[in-house]
C-alpha cells in the first residue's frame, strides 16, 4: 500500500516538475525573443533620431534628480561631479544624505562650497526631520541643491527629495552611480513623442563598473571584473535588462523600474503618497502602485523603458553584502506581491493581473521552494529506490544546457547591440562564468532566497543591511 501510494507520488512529481520546467524554460524562450526584437527596434529608431532637437526642445520636461546618500563618502564627490556634468539643460540635482555616519555631509559641503539655505519650500509628504537644506555660493553648481535628514531610510530620502523639488519629472538614482551624459535626453523621448497619453515613469539599463576606468565622474572603459562574484552579476544584469524588461515593457506590464535608475511623474506619485515606508522594496511597489492608480482611474498610461546602457553602478564585491543584497530583493518581492494581491487575476488589471503578477508570484517567489522541495522529495524517493534516474539526469542537463544558453545568448546580444566589451579576452571570461554559473553561483542565490523568506515570515531581518563599497577605479 505505501509502496502504491509513493509510486503515485513519483509520478505525481516527475510530470509536476517537467511541466513546471517546460513552463519557466519557455516563458524564458519567449520573453528573450521579444526583448531581443524590442531592442534591435530601438536601436534602429536611436541611430535614426537627432537628440539635439530634444535638447532645443520648449517641450522638454523638467527633472529633479534625487539620489539618497548614506555613508557615501567615498564616492560622493565624484558622483556629483558626474551629474552635475549631465547633458540637459532642465535639470536640478538634489542629494539627500540620509542621516550618514560618516564624512557625507561634509565631503558635499567642502568641495561644491555649500552653505545653510532657507530659499527652497517644502511639499506635504511625510517624512523625517530636515536638519538643513544647502545650496552653493558658486554659480557652476547653481543646479545642486544637497538637503542633511535624520536617517529614514532610503523611501523616506527620496520622499524628501519629492517634496523639495518642484518639477514635472524626478529621477530617482542611487549616489553612487554614474549616468551618461545623454541619459536623461534618451530618457524623455519616450515622453515627449506620447502627446496626451501620461508616461507614469521611464526606465533604462544600469550597467556595472567593477574594475572599469572612470575618469571625472565618466565610465571610460569597462571590462569583465576579475572576481567571479562580480562577473556573475555582470550576466544577470545582461538577462535582466536585456532580456527581461523590453519584453514586458512593450505589452505595459513591467512591474519594476530598478532604485539604480528611473524618471517618475512627479504628480503622480505625489497624488499617490509618495514612496511606501513599509518595505525593502519600494521600487517594485511604488510602480505597482502607479499601474493601480493609473488604472482604477482608468487614465491613459504607459510605463516605458529604454533599452539602452544610461547608468553605471558598483556590484557587491563579496558574498556576504550580496548575499543581504538579494535577502532585500526577495523581502521586498513579498511585501510587493502581498500589498497589491487584489491583482491576481483581475481582469481590470489587465496583462498585469493575468501575466505579470502571476509570473512573478511563479518563477519569482515561488521557484527556490520548488528546487528544494522537488530535490528533498527525489533523494526521498531515490532512498526508497524508486527514483527514475534517466529521467532526472536527462532532466538535469536540460535546465543546465538552457540556462547557460540564455546567459550566453545575453552575453552575445550585448555584443551584437552596444559593443561594451572589446577584448576578447573579456567574452571568454563571461562565457566561463555563465557556463559556471548553475553549479557555483545558482545555489547561493536559491539559499539567499530561501534565508529571505524566513527573515520575511519570522520577522528577523526588516532593514535594508549595510552595503559596503569599495569605490570605483579612477584613472589620471
Amino acid at each position: 500500500m505505501i509502496i502504491d501510494i509513493l509510486s503515485i507520488l513519483v509520478q505525481f512529481f516527475e510530470y509536476g516538475v517537467f511541466f513546471y520546467c517546460v513552463f519557466i524554460l519557455t516563458s524564458y524562450l519567449v520573453i528573450s525573443l521579444i526583448s531581443t526584437r524590442e531592442v534591435y527596434k530601438y536601436i534602429k529608431k536611436r541611430n535614426a533620431l537627432d537628440y539635439n532637437s530634444v535638447v532645443s526642445s520648449v517641450f522638454q520636461p523638467s527633472i529633479s534628480i534625487i539620489a539618497p546618500a548614506y555613508n557615501e563618502s567615498v564616492t560622493i564627490v565624484d558622483n556629483i561631479r558626474s551629474l552635475l556634468s549631465l547633458h540637459y539643460s532642465a535639470l536640478t540635482i538634489i542629494i539627500v544624505n540620509d542621516g550618514s555616519k560618516d564624512e557625507t555631509l561634509q565631503m558635499a559641503v567642502d568641495n561644491y562650497d555649500l552653505y545653510l539655505s532657507n530659499d527652497v519650500s517644502i511639499g506635504n509628504i511625510k517624512t523625517k526631520a530636515i536638519r538643513g537644506i544647502y545650496r552653493s555660493r558658486k554659480k557652476a553648481f547653481a543646479k545642486l541643491i544637497v538637503v542633511d535628514k535624520e536617517n529614514g531610510g532610503k523611501a523616506d530620502a527620496i520622499n524628501v527629495g519629492i517634496n523639495v523639488s518642484k518639477t514635472d519629472y524626478f529621477a530617482c538614482i542611487d549616489v553612487d552611480c554614474i549616468i551618461d551624459q545623454d541619459a536623461f535626453l534618451r530618457l524623455v523621448e519616450p515622453i515627449m513623442k506620447n502627446g496626451d497619453r501620461k508616461i507614469g515613469a521611464v526606465g533604462g539599463i544600469v550597467w556595472l563598473t567593477n574594475d572599469a576606468d572612470i575618469k571625472g565622474g565618466k565610465v571610460i572603459k569597462i571590462r569583465a571584473p576579475k572576481t567571479y562574484i562580480a562577473r556573475i552579476q555582470v550576466v544577470e544584469y545582461f538577462r535582466a535588462f536585456l532580456l527581461g524588461r523590453p519584453a514586458w515593457a512593450r505589452n505595459n506590464g513591467m512591474l519594476l523600474i530598478s532604485g539604480a535608475f528611473g524618471i517618475f511623474d512627479r504628480e503622480t506619485v505625489v497624488a499617490i503618497g509618495g514612496y511606501n515606508h513599509n518595505t525593502v522594496g519600494e521600487d517594485m511597489e511604488l510602480i505597482m502602485r502607479m499601474h493601480a492608480h493609473y488604472r482604477e482611474n482608468n487614465i491613459d498610461y504607459k510605463i516605458e523603458y529604454v533599452p539602452d546602457p544610461l547608468c553605471w553602478t558598483e556590484a557587491p564585491s563579496d558574498y556576504g553584502v550580496l548575499g543581504r543584497q538579494r535577502n532585500r530583493w526577495t523581502r521586498g518581492t513579498i511585501e510587493c506581491l502581498k500589498f497589491h494581491k487584489q491583482m491576481f487575476f483581475n481582469r481590470k488589471y489587465g496583462i498585469l493581473g493575468f501575466i505579470s503578477y502571476p509570473y512573478w508570484l511563479v518563477a519569482e517567489w515561488l521557484a527556490p521552494y520548488v528546487e528544494v522541495g522537488g530535490l528533498i522529495f527525489f533523494l526521498i524517493i531515490a532512498l526508497c529506490g524508486l527514483a527514475n534516474w534517466p529521467f532526472f539526469i536527462v532532466l538535469l542537463f536540460f535546465v543546465y544546457a538552457f540556462s547557460t544558453c540564455i546567459s550566453i545568448y545575453s552575453i552575445l546580444i550585448q555584443e551584437l547591440s552596444y559593443a561594451k566589451y572589446s577584448s576578447v579576452e573579456d567574452i571568454k571570461a563571461l562565457i566561463l562564468t555563465a557556463l559556471l554559473e548553475p553549479i557555483k553561483y545558482h545555489p547561493k542565490t536559491v539559499w539567499w532566497s530561501l534565508k529571505g523568506n524566513y527573515d520575511h515570515f519570522s520577522g528577523s531581518n526588516k532593514g535594508w543591511g549595510e552595503m559596503t563599497r569599495k569605490g570605483f577605479k579612477k584613472t589620471t
